[in-house]
């Protein structure tokens, strides 16, 4: 299954699930990134970490390791 991080810029996906191996998987679903919800790749950084979302209206960055504990359908 692909993951947040492997969206390319402009890119979108439906959230299917979060893994939660990833500590930090509650403060993502704190965030917003809860399944159903559509997300989109905004900005990258040069190094594409962090990487920006929009999701539920706002952009909210958050790192590579994070966005692949997101996993899209």
């Amino acid at each position: 299954m692909k993951t947040a991080a492997e969206l390319k810029e402009g890119e979108k996906g439906i959230i299917n699930k979060v893994d939660f191996k990833n500590p930090c998987s509650k403060r993502i679903l704190e965030f917003g990134f809860t399944p159903g919800k559509e997300i989109e790749l905004v900005n990258e950084s040069v190094f594409r970490d962090p990487i920006t979302f929009s999701v539920r209206g706002t952009l909210i960055a958050i790192r590579k390791n994070e966005a692949r504990s997101i996993i899209l359908s």
